[in-house]
């Protein structure tokens, strides 16, 4: 895990997501998630980022 993605993951989940994922429903999940609550949407961020491989 990259430690600046494991920073944005905390600050602005979505934004992670996007990152590491694009534009398409895992972004739109991460979104609805951090609506819902910011720690169900850091969970599912923090998730996606540590997960995914480059």
């Amino acid at each position: 895990m990259c430690v600046l993605q494991g920073i944005v993951a905390l600050l602005l989940p979505p934004l992670a997501v996007l990152w590491k994922r694009g534009l398409g429903s895992s972004f739109v999940l991460s979104i609805i998630l951090t609506i819902l609550g910011y720690v169900p949407g850091l969970v599912y961020a923090l998730y996606v980022v540590i997960t995914d491989r480059d």
